[in-house]
């Protein structure tokens, strides 16, 4: 494609130098190769027009920029890089997402839960389902790894082109509140979206819970259809700010899709759905409330996309266990159980502990830490949820980052200790996976929090290999020998 065309594809301010052929797109600087176009993004913490020089000596055959920089490549200047690389990446790829329905699922928790719903039981329905989430991307069955939640635009509209070329019917992506500030979702009309719920989170970045409300607001500027859990404390603010055909759900709140008879136990969940197709009694094979909240937003999805309510019944049921989401461990016939939950919020660890107190007939032992670099303001929070709702804490380490990991420990320490829960601390998250298990008692829940599907951990900036399924099988198999 040549760069006259692609230039078209925005509304440019200004281009310089002779038009050329354009090889592939590129947005980091070191990955740059002879005739590729350098997009200069400016982000929170670094501007891209810095590393502009070094994708030149790299081969950029051109710069889209928002000031015109003093170098030797033909340049489109624009008001936003983020926005006009969201629209010439689109025209790159050919449109990809023209003729694909696909569905945005927004909020703090549920999202990856809800993701794998529908894609259950639209392909119960015979569809060829694309998914674009947290633990990875698919098409039908075939796994590509992932690193954001949500893709940059460029990689996102090359996974859309990939899922076009193979006959995908429907998209299932989760929009991350980040994705949509930075507009990695741009120009995307989205056949339905679905607000999950809202807590605190993310404020590292969004410095106030009314920013961080308003960027997943903005999902539903580009949808055809809004589905929203009525039940929300946040949901009567959104729902004034919705001009589109909605439905909601809940179970506190009158609602379109509503449950009743729920019945929650270690296999799963069971509740009477109650909906304007009629009644179905639904069976979820992920233990806890929230696992009632998720099914019924996917419900809802469904049947605005026209899939009867068998599909969604039998497509639910069928469903396996979600990676990292509650996920029970193997512990070789030993008298306690193992948990792995992504759980990294107040709300979603607060969910997971009181779902586990319905079904645990010994202790709660709950292992977690909190990020480094991220929400400061949470840490205490999580303590003081974790020790209300345990038996036992073993505080440790999370992704510490850049930090140092004990000064994020002894922020978590400040809630622990307000709740009286009885606690150790090892730093080493190893070593605290092993003391949890060496010192299990019969008919423990041990619950391994924060992680879930994540196989390493971040530290010093770095990434290490850490899978804790890998590290709970090799530890109980030691302790066997």
């Amino acid at each position: 494609m040549l760069l006259s065309k692609l230039a078209n594809a925005t509304a440019y301010l200004k281009r310089t130098g002779e038009d050329t052929p354009v090889a592939s797109l590129q947005y980091n600087s070191r990955k740059v190769e002879k005739g590729d176009v350098f997009f200069c993004i400016v982000g929170t913490f670094f501007d891209g027009h810095t590393y502009a020089g070094q994708a030149v000596n790299a081969g950029a055959a051109a710069l889209v920029v928002e000031r015109e920089l003093p170098l030797p490549v033909p340049q489109v200047i624009v008001e936003n890089t983020r926005t006009a690389m969201a629209e010439m990446a689109a025209a790159y790829y050919g449109y990809p997402a023209k003729g694909m329905r696909v569905v945005g699922i927004t909020g703090t928790n549920g999202k990856t839960s809800t993701t794998y719903m529908i894609k259950a039981i639209a392909e119960q329905h015979g569809l060829k389902v694309g998914l674009i989430g947290t633990i990875r991307n698919m098409i039908g069955e075939r796994i590509i790894n992932t690193e954001r939640t949500t893709p940059e635009s460029v990689d996102l509209q090359r996974i859309f082109r990939e899922m076009k070329d193979e006959g995908v019917d429907l998209v299932v992506m989760e929009v991350s509140s980040h994705s949509l500030d930075q507009r990695r979702v741009h120009g995307i009309e989205f056949d339905t979206a679905l607000f999950t719920n809202l807590t605190q989170d993310h404020l590292d970045y969004h410095k106030t819970f009314e920013n961080y409300l308003a960027a997943k607001m903005r999902i539903f500027d580009q949808a055809k259809h809004a589905i929203v859990n009525i039940d929300d404390p946040h949901a009567k603010t959104i729902l004034s700010g919705i001009g589109l055909p909605l439905k909601t759900f809940g179970v506190r709140e009158a609602a379109d899709v509503t449950a009743t008879e729920i019945d929650i136990t270690t296999r799963g969940v069971q509740f009477d759905m109650h909906c304007s197709r009629g009644n179905v009694r639904m069976y979820v094979p992920i233990p806890g409330l929230f696992s009632v909240f998720n099914a019924m937003g996917a419900a809802a999805v469904a049947m605005e996309l026209g899939i009867p309510l068998a599909d969604i019944k039998n497509g639910i049921e069928k469903m396996g266990s979600v990676s990292g989401r509650l996920e029970p461990l193997p512990t070789g016939g030993r008298n306690f159980d193992v948990l792995l939950d992504y759980a990294h919020t107040p709300d979603a660890l607060e969910n997971i502990l009181k779902t586990a107190r319905e079904f645990a007939q010994g202790r709660i032992v709950t292992l977690f830490g909190c990020g480094g670099d991220r929400d400061q303001a949470k840490r205490p929070i999580m303590g003081e949820i974790a020790g209300r709702f345990s038996d036992f804490l073993v505080v440790t380490s999370d992704n510490p980052r850049t930090e140092d990991p004990m000064s994020i420990i002894d922020a978590v320490l400040e809630g622990v200790q307000k709740s009286g829960c009885p606690h150790v601390v090892v730093e080493n998250r190893y070593e605290a996976i092993r003391y949890a298990l060496e010192n299990a008692r019969e008919k423990d829940v041990i619950i391994l929090a924060g992680k879930g599907h994540e196989n390493y951990q971040e530290i010093g900036g770095g990434k290490r290999h850490f899978d804790e399924k890998e590290i709970v099988a090799e530890l109980l198999c030691t302790n066997e020998n």
